[in-house]
């Protein structure tokens, strides 16, 4: 599909708030989904570095 100038790509003849509000909505849920990730993935990191480091100090602690 094209378009004559950047207002009737915007437009989209009258689809266009649709078309670019699922964009938009689109676009943040997946930048969320990313931030949560990465949030929860150092959240394990931590647990698991907390994990080790009690592993580490029972073991020298039954010697």
């Amino acid at each position: 599909m094209y378009f004559d100038n950047f207002a009737a790509l915007i437009a989209m003849d009258g689809h266009g708030g649709y078309v670019w509000f699922s964009y938009g909505a689109t676009v943040t849920i997946l930048g969320i989904l990313v931030i949560v990730a990465g949030q929860r993935r150092k959240q394990a990191e931590r647990q698991i570095r907390s994990i080790v480091r009690r592993k580490k100090t029972s073991s020298f602690d039954s010697k």
